[in-house]
């Protein structure tokens, strides 16, 4: 018996309405945390050096981009934000209206 690949397992647990919801509820996050990295990487920089930037260890640097960002503040990312010479945009827009309200 062979073991599942994590895009199977995902889909089988997508089929949970509530699953389905916490999984959702962190698109945003994980915008923010992929933004962060791929800039980080552009700018060339290593975790340590970023971290030394906005006056931060690197494991606390670490554990933001693993998805430690729900301690994050606006004051962090601003300093991120600085220090990679990006602009840190916040803004709150409209849901978009999910595929099965659609349906019906």
């Amino acid at each position: 018996m062979r073991g599942r690949t994590v895009k199977e397992h995902l889909k089988e647990k997508m089929k949970d309405p509530g699953f389905q919801r916490a999984w959702r509820g962190l698109d945003e996050e994980f915008e923010v945390l992929e933004s962060i990295i791929k800039a980080r990487e552009k700018a060339g920089l290593t975790q340590e050096q970023l971290a030394k930037r906005i006056g931060t260890k690197q494991p606390a640097l670490s554990r933001l981009e693993r998805g430690g960002f729900n301690r994050a503040t606006v004051e962090t990312l601003r300093k991120i934000a600085e220090a990679l010479d990006v602009r840190l945009v916040v803004r709150l827009e409209p849901k978009k209206p999910r595929a099965n309200a659609r349906a019906r």
